[in-house]
């Protein structure tokens, strides 16, 4: 005998009573028979329907074989209202009016339960139905119920926690339990649970997706002596937060069509049949002649643009929901097909809201990005707005997700107590640490470092990803998770640095899966922003790198004061919702404290540099060829070769030092925007210029001269400074921004005036003209650079996840559930 023990009606609460409400629909209504038949389709012996505090379903199919009558009863801890929902069996209506009274209380309520004999469940026992449920409510149900519902409309996790610690309890926990409640149980053999199962099913589309089976029962009695005996098997499969959400959107489909009375459109409209598919259970029957004809009528028409100015969110909908059907062969077999085999249904439909939805988002942000350009603010004030239309569209799923967050976090939780043991204090839990970037393969500081902190995190067995988005066809990397972009936006003034638009619901399922515990984000663009709404909805802790002063290199670039005052209140806004803001040195730290961002939240973070890589034993006199003077002096610049470097400065100092000593020559590593205009005026000095660089073939170049300068007033770290040094190279920097703080100030190198010409031509003909020094000050450069090696840096970065806690406190780790083997118990998982 199979039964979903767990089904609602027209009379149920909503899947998610926040998502519904902003949808506008009061209540679920599908039809008591129409669950019936779906139910008995799907091959239960029996159907019975548990609607909340009411038998009113029930009673509309009591008149049709093999029913039952059945409730969900919700009742509350006394104390303080902790609600709890309850299943109770095979009742009459003297048993439910009953119950009613006794409701209020659930020691009242187990109490008349257990005396009338009534088989009773308790639903979806780790969920927190009004976000009261604690641990020790938890403890105190063990207590007061035998019965535990493994429910279809929960997630694995949470399912198999419950089921593990029940197969772990004992006596003498059940007596630890009694006397720290004072609470003792009223049933035999209290530490010995039983376990069914229901689908919980809301929309009609999961009924039996999870029910309870008893081999050879020929009656209901005889099915709840098995329950009781704990002889039951559960079947099916659980829930996941796009089966969640797949429903919620069903929910208000099948409202509003009752509402507008839609069906009238579904044999006519494409769109409507489409929704019909997906959105109604069982739906079979071929598309009427109307629909086909709309949907090749206007096939014609459907590589005409859309204009995100002029269309509203529903008319860009309907657009590519049309394209979508034509273009997707997994969409068309649903359009031509129905659902009724129900397979991946919520995986298709999610695919099919995650395309047209990015597809909708890509117009919005293009009239965004023109409305930017041209200075139209009214249009970009109509595109945001329109664009956040459609993000409220996508609600179900950031509520889904969230929730289904939540309970992964309670059930870690729960976990703590009875399967795992506390952690040592000095030995905290591992982090796994989702990192998103904006930039990777690009060449510069930030995607440098992230390159090698994947491989300092595969050294030391941490468990780290970086998240980024870039089109390009790249091989998929251990420690690297890449995103195709819904679109790319280039920078006018920063031409090889391209926004890309990510996917946000795609990334967003990957990190719930993954199950990370924290999120750091290393910029704050387009996808610095996926990071920190990831964070919000799965409830994770945020963190972010100020790597870049983004404000700085507006004002050099653009030269436009207002650019840089807007730059600086979206840099301040983003910062402010990290719950650590990592920065590269204190005069960083110092600046964004004195912009405003609370000091509490500051870490300056140790970085590293590679030591192996980076050694004077790599001179081999690579560039002998490209000096054409006896013994030269070879100055070194490495970086990107852009104005805000501070270049113009470097240039001019070179000339000057170059007219007056025939030994030096310039060393230019690197690319950006200033090379042409750079080399046109160093076009008459010993000055080579190499291009981009790295690995063994920068080692080299480093490895092979003799002084390395840093001009810039705006790095907030300045990596090249440590590579220098680690290749034994004395450095001179600038008064101003981190790289100051990388060296020791006339021991492994100078710290000149920032913006000052004569100051940076003094400290290099000082060091010059000083071999002896310039000796001394390389050897210490080699040494201070050894103190810094990567791995040891990231090792210690690492630590400082401990302290980005919400909160969740120590739930965040990486869920049990994935090192922890199941019990083997006598409730069979099929």
């Amino acid at each position: 005998m199979k039964i979903d023990l767990h089904v609602h009606s027209k009379f149920s609460r909503r899947p998610s009573e926040w998502i519904l409400k902003k949808l506008g629909c009061p209540e679920s209504f599908t039809d008591p028979v129409h669950l019936y038949n779906v139910a008995k389709k799907r091959g239960m012996s029996c159907v019975t329907i548990t609607d909340h505090n009411t038998l009113e379903g029930c009673l509309e199919i009591a008149h049709l074989p093999d029913t039952f009558t059945s409730e969900e009863v919700t009742t509350y801890f006394p104390d303080d209202g902790c609600k709890l929902h309850v299943l109770v069996y095979n009742i009459n209506e003297k048993a439910h009016q009953d119950i009613q009274k006794a409701r209020e209380n659930v020691f009242d309520l187990t109490a008349y339960l257990r005396e009338k004999g009534i088989v009773h469940v308790l639903a979806h026992p780790l969920f927190p139905v009004n976000r009261r449920l604690s641990v020790e409510h938890f403890e105190k149900c063990l207590l007061l119920f035998k019965n535990f519902e493994l429910n279809g409309a929960r997630s694995e996790e949470q399912n198999r926690c419950l089921q593990l610690v029940l197969t772990v309890l004992t006596p003498e926990k059940i007596d630890e339990l009694a006397e720290k409640h004072n609470l003792g149980p009223s049933f035999p053999f209290p530490w010995v649970k039983n376990l069914t199962g229901g689908s919980d099913d809301h929309s009609s589309l999961t009924i039996a997706g999870r029910y309870t089976e008893l081999e050879g029962a020929v009656s209901t009695q005889d099915f709840f002596r098995g329950v009781e005996q704990g002889r039951v098997k559960v079947s099916g499969a659980p829930s996941t937060p796009k089966t969640l959400a797949h429903n919620v959107y069903s929910v208000a489909y099948q409202f509003y069509e009752h509402k507008f009375d839609l069906k009238r459109y579904t044999n006519s409209d494409i769109v409507f049949k489409f929704l019909d598919r997906f959105l109604r259970v069982d739906q079979n029957r071929e598309p009427g002649f109307l629909a086909r004809l709309n949907f090749y009528w206007n096939h014609g028409k459907k590589h005409r643009p859309a204009d995100a100015s002029n269309s509203s969110v529903l008319d860009l909908l309907r657009q590519e929901t049309h394209r979508l059907i034509w273009d997707d062969p997994q969409l068309a077999e649903i359009f031509n097909n129905g659902n009724g085999n129900r397979e991946n249904l919520e995986e298709k439909w999610f695919h099919f809201v995650n395309k047209v939805s990015n597809k909708v988002l890509l117009h919005f942000t293009d009239h965004v990005t023109d409305s930017l350009a041209g200075a139209h603010f009214l249009n970009l004030f109509h595109s945001v707005g329109s664009a956040g239309a459609l993000y409220s569209l996508l609600a179900p799923y950031f509520v889904a997700f969230s929730i289904y967050s939540e309970d992964r976090h309670f059930s870690n939780e729960v976990s703590q107590g009875f399967i795992q043991e506390k952690p040592h204090p000095a030995k905290p839990r591992d982090a796994k640490v989702a990192h998103f970037t904006d930039t990777f393969y690009e060449v510069n500081g930030v995607a440098g470092t992230l390159k090698r902190q994947i491989e300092a995190a595969r050294r030391a067995g941490k468990n780290y990803c970086v998240i980024t988005c870039d089109p390009g066809n790249h091989v998929g990397e251990v420690g690297l998770r890449n995103f195709s972009p819904i679109g790319a936006y280039e920078i006018s003034v920063y031409p090889e640095q391209k926004l890309f638009c990510p996917p946000l619901l795609e990334i967003l399922d990957y990190c719930y899966n993954e199950a990370f515990t924290h999120i750091h984000a290393a910029t704050p663009g387009p996808l610095g922003l996926a990071a920190l709404a990831v964070a919000r909805i799965l409830k994770l802790p945020i963190v972010g790198t100020y790597h870049t002063a983004l404000p700085q290199y507006a004002q050099y670039l653009t030269e436009d004061a207002s650019v840089t005052e807007i730059m600086w209140k979206y840099v301040l806004w983003y910062y402010d919702q990290m719950e650590l803001v990592y920065v590269p040195s204190k005069s960083t730290a110092a600046e964004l404290e004195g912009k405003g961002i609370s000091p509490h939240k500051i870490r300056v973070f140790p970085r590293g540099v590679d030591t192996v890589l980076f050694h004077p034993a790599k001179r081999n006199g690579c560039l002998d060829d490209r000096c054409h003077r006896p013994d030269p002096l070879r100055l070194l610049y490495v970086g990107r070769i852009s104005k805000e470097k501070n270049l113009e400065i470097l240039v001019d100092v070179f000339k000057s030092l170059a007219e007056s000593d025939r030994r030096v020559a310039l060393m230019v590593v690197g690319d950006g925007p200033y090379r042409e205009e750079m080399q046109q005026a160093l076009r008459s000095t010993p000055t080579v210029f190499t291009g981009y660089l790295e690995g063994e073939a920068l080692a080299s170049i480093y490895a092979s001269c003799d002084l390395f300068l840093f001009p810039s007033t705006s790095d907030t770290f300045g990596n090249v400074v440590l590579e220098a040094q680690a290749s034994g190279l004395p450095v001179i920097v600038t008064n101003c921004g981190g790289p100051r703080e990388n060296m020791v100030p006339g021991q492994t190198g100078l710290v000149v005036a920032g913006n000052d010409k004569k100051s940076l031509l003094e400290g290099i003909r000082a060091l010059l003209s000083d071999p002896r020094r310039l000796k001394e000050m390389a050897g210490a450069a080699r040494k201070y650079a050894e103190g810094r090696s990567f791995d040891n840096a990231f090792c210690e970065a690492w630590m400082l996840y401990a302290e980005a806690r919400n909160g969740f406190g120590d739930s965040h780790q990486i869920p049990w559930i994935w090192s922890l083997q199941a019990a083997r118990t006598g409730y069979q998982w099929t």
